[in-house]
This record gives structure tokens, C-alpha cells and sequence, in this order.
């Protein structure tokens, strides 16, 4: 797989708290040029960006981020919000106490809840993989694959772990056909991200490749 086919599989992340406006245009200037799938920004860039790239690539910004213990509702009004502000995907940070505690249909609700204001754009659900043991995990497919939303997603790149090889696959094993994975936190190579797609990643969350591809 050469480099021109991961990047079109790639969403051009700028996700820090300090990041500028001219930091992000760059990034959707990279995103461009690389023919990325997407660019992830903060939600306060979204409008702007929106303004900025038209309809030249798809804009994803996130929800609950980075932890997710916000309220259903204030991810509802989250996703509406950047959806109005020209959003295509919405990556959310799902409620990880819900899932410790085993309350799966909590969780459940919780998701469908956003998943309803997207108004047809895609959903991700951010698991945290690095949280949960492998049980948990299965069942977190299980509660993904029940709501209706399009992608499982590994981190948020700002827990105690990223992505790996073993977690993809697991996600892969046990969502239903119908759901995506997509690979986040720690994908620095091209190498990194072949391994993530060969173990059944459909997307690659990262924000170094393309400083890579452009030597």
C-alpha cells in the first residue's frame, strides 16, 4: 500500500488545546494537497473552516472531548451546534463511567442520542480502548453495533494509551459489518498506519503522517 492510498484513508488531525487559526488552515491546507479523507479540528474552527475549504474536503470535529462525562444533552446540543456550523462528521467521547459500571443500556441511549442529531452526518464513538479489558471491549462493540452509529473509534489521543494492532482487530471481530473502525492516538509512521488498515482499520486518526509525505 503506497503512501498516496493510506492518506486518502487518513483524517489530517489538529486536536491541542492551543491550537491557532493559522495552525488549523494549515492543516486543511495539507489535507488538500494530500487528498486526506478529512481534517479533525477543535469545534470552534469548524464555521471558520467550513468558510475556508467549502465543500474541497469533509470537516470532522469532536464531541465530549477528551473525556466524555458530559450530560446526553450537552452532546446533543454539541453535535447540533457544529453540524450547523458545517460539520460532516462528528467523532464523540462516550461516557466511560457508564461503561465501567457495566450500564450498557445507558450507554446505548446515550449514543443513539447523538447519533439522531447528526442528521444523517457520520458518527464515531470514541471507546478509549485503553481503559477496558477485552471483555468490556466485546461489549462495547456490541453497544456501538446496537445504536446506529457508523464507526467505533480506538482513542482520543489523550488517554493513557493510543491505538494498537490487537485492539483494531478485537473492534473488527466484534462490530457488526455495517460498522467502520477507525485507528487514533500514537500513529506517527506509514508503517503504524499499514498495520492499523491490514488489521481492519478503515480509517487512521493521525497528525504527523503528513509532515512525513511531504518530506
Amino acid at each position: 500500500m503506497d503512501q498516496k492510498e493510506i492518506l486518502s484513508r487518513v483524517e489530517h488531525t489538529l486536536l491541542t488545546p492551543t491550537a491557532t487559526w493559522e495552525q488549523v488552515k494549515a492543516v486543511c491546507d495539507e489535507g488538500r494537497e494530500l487528498g486526506t479523507a478529512a481534517v479533525c479540528i477543535p469545534p470552534r474552527y469548524v464555521k471558520r473552516v467550513a468558510a475556508y475549504v467549502g465543500s474541497a474536503m469533509k470537516i470532522c470535529t469532536v464531541i465530549g472531548f477528551p473525556n466524555g462525562y458530559s450530560t446526553p444533552e450537552v452532546k446533543v446540543f454539541e453535535t447540533e451546534d457544529a453540524i450547523r456550523n458545517g460539520a460532516d462528521e462528528i467523532d464523540m467521547v462516550m461516557n466511560q463511567g457508564l461503561a465501567k459500571a457495566g450500564d450498557w443500556e445507558g450507554l446505548l441511549t446515550e449514543i443513539r442520542a447523538v447519533k439522531a442529531s447528526c442528521k444523517g452526518r457520520i458518527l464515531k464513538v470514541i471507546i478509549e480502548a485503553c481503559s477496558f479489558d477485552e471483555e468490556e471491549k466485546r461489549n462495547l462493540c456490541r453497544v456501538v453495533s446496537m445504536s446506529g452509529a457508523d464507526f467505533i473509534k480506538t482513542s482520543t489521543g489523550f488517554g493513557a494509551g493510543g491505538a494498537t494492532v490487537e485492539d483494531v482487530r478485537l473492534l473488527r471481530e466484534h462490530v457488526s459489518p455495517d460498522v467502520r473502525v477507525k485507528a487514533a492516538g500514537g500513529i506517527r509512521t506509514f508503517e503504524q498506519a499499514q498495520s492499523m488498515i491490514e488489521a481492519g482499520a478503515d480509517r487512521i486518526g493521525a497528525s504527523a503522517l503528513a509532515a512525513l509525505a511531504r518530506g
